[in-house]
């Protein structure tokens, strides 16, 4: 079944020094775009990680057993900011998709745009997941993903561009599957979500509970920002500043990623306006 699109969508996979989203780089990215028409075009690049102060950074054993990717391999490269225009042109307006993406790769993607001080907004994109798809729908890993759905062997696994064509492929065949498929949600509620329609792809696939990209902060009942980790959890973020403000420092100095430092922030922010417009009320504009 091939995608019904309004506007282009991105598949993409990142390969990475590690798993941490704040402090972790990509060694790799593969951006695979289809358009409306169905035309494709496909961009791939090795990156040389670096730290802020542009010195290289190591890629641990660990991960280049994973990946395969190793210092040597990625010694002559650019690095992401040297790169960031070009794939943030490339993907231009469009949709994001991967797999695992909501969790990690769109998270690590906005990290690297944010310390290479390249614009990149989120808010006017729909983000596909298809991995939350598939875990809804039968709960396994890529690989037998991609045998389930579309009865082949992936492969060369963990290279950018094998992951990244496979997720395309597994979602075309995802769509095919569960054309008119109920799915029930934990709350008792029926649906047939996995059609082919991108909005509604991004509504099933996307954690509505989160009020950042990884997770930290997330949203109670009323649609305030919470946190979800540590001694405040379950805690507006608004109370927690009011008689500890000490903890938005605490938080802005710390290894979170800048994305979610971006979210305590806009809280931040908002919290001081509402003050200095309570005390201009009370005092007039005299302030």
């Amino acid at each position: 079944m091939l995608l019904n699109l309004q506007k282009p969508i991105v598949f993409f996979d990142l390969e990475t020094t590690g798993v941490n989203v704040g402090t972790d780089h990509i060694v790799e990215i593969c951006l695979y775009k289809v358009n409306p028409d169905q035309s494709t075009q496909l961009l791939v690049h090795r990156v040389r990680p670096v730290d802020n102060s542009g010195k290289t950074l190591h890629i641990p054993e660990f991960t280049t057993a994973i990946h395969g990717i190793s210092d040597s391999d990625v010694a002559d490269k650019p690095a992401f900011r040297d790169l960031a225009s070009e794939i943030a042109a490339f993907i231009g307006d469009a949709d994001l998709a991967g797999y695992n993406s909501n969790k990690f790769d769109v998270p690590l993607l906005v990290e690297e745009f944010l310390r290479a001080g390249q614009p990149f907004d989120l808010k006017c994109r729909r983000l596909v997941d298809v991995q939350n798809i598939f875990h809804k729908m039968e709960q396994r890993t890529l690989k037998a993903a991609y045998q389930f759905y579309c009865g082949k062997n992936l492969e060369n696994a963990h290279s950018a561009d094998a992951d990244t064509i496979a997720t395309y492929e597994v979602l075309k065949a995802q769509l095919d599957r569960y054309n008119g498929v109920d799915y029930t949600a934990p709350d008792g509620t029926v649906s047939q979500p996995v059609a082919n329609d991108i909005e509604q792809l991004s509504r099933f696939t996307s954690n509505s509970q989160w009020a950042d990209l990884v997770g930290h902060i997330g949203y109670d009942k009323q649609h305030r920002e919470i946190f979800n980790f540590g001694k405040h959890k379950g805690k507006t973020l608004e109370s927690v500043f009011e008689i500890e403000p000490a903890y938005y420092d605490w938080m802005m100095k710390a290894e979170f990623p800048l994305s979610t430092k971006e979210c305590i922030t806009e809280v931040w922010k908002r919290q001081r306006d509402k003050k200095l417009q309570d005390l201009k009320l009370h005092f007039g504009n005299t302030l």
